[in-house]
């Protein structure tokens, strides 16, 4: 049973033919959108990481001038 499946799986991936199809521009224009979506996020992520301490920084150190 096992030997006749994975016969059957290779030949299936042998004798594939090559799939003719359209991708639309909703479906592109989404794709892309997430993926600006996903950068944005990855930058404003990192932004807050490094923003906070420096700004607690600078206050801290315009209060010891006062």
């Amino acid at each position: 049973m096992l030997k006749s499946n994975l016969l059957l799986f290779f030949c299936i991936l042998l004798f594939s033919s090559t799939a003719h199809s359209y991708i639309g521009p909703g479906v592109a224009g989404g794709f892309i959108l997430s993926l600006i979506g996903i950068l944005i996020a990855i930058i404003a992520a990192i932004f807050s990481i490094f923003y906070f301490p420096i700004k607690k920084f600078l206050n801290r150190k315009k209060k010891i001038k006062k």
